[in-house]
């Protein structure tokens, strides 16, 4: 008789927890909106932060202060405010709607992009 009695009270704890509605205003995978966003929407941070990475060959911390993302204690973060603006108004004013320029474009996996073309080869013999 004890099992039953167990397996009544294991019910009843169990059957309200599984019927809770979901969530509403979270995100796709689950956790809160990520805060202090002032040039793109929720739904774009992990594209671009992963962009981020393989255009100018960074980590999250470069930009980001460790453990408090949100802050803007780093200055190289309304940098990265800035350019990503200047990227956007770029490519509005293609009129086929396309990505022409992104980080990459002027980056190539430097922090810092180079202004000037690297001296030319020398020719082959030489």
């Amino acid at each position: 008789m004890s099992a039953m009695r167990f397996s009544l009270v294991l019910l009843l704890t169990v059957l309200p927890l599984c019927a809770q509605p979901p969530q509403e205003g979270g995100r796709k995978g689950g956790g809160a909106p990520h805060k202090n966003l002032k040039i793109i929407k929720d739904e774009e941070v992990r594209p671009m932060m992963g962009a981020f990475v393989r255009s100018l060959g960074v980590q999250c911390t470069y930009c980001h202060v460790q453990g408090n993302f949100a802050s803007d204690d780093n200055p190289k973060k309304e940098t990265a405010r800035m350019m990503i603006t200047m990227a956007h108004e770029l490519n509005a004013k293609f009129p086929d709607g396309k990505v022409h320029v992104t980080c990459y474009t002027c980056h190539r996996g430097k922090t810092v992009p180079e202004t000037e073309a690297p001296p030319p080869a020398p020719a082959p013999g030489n």
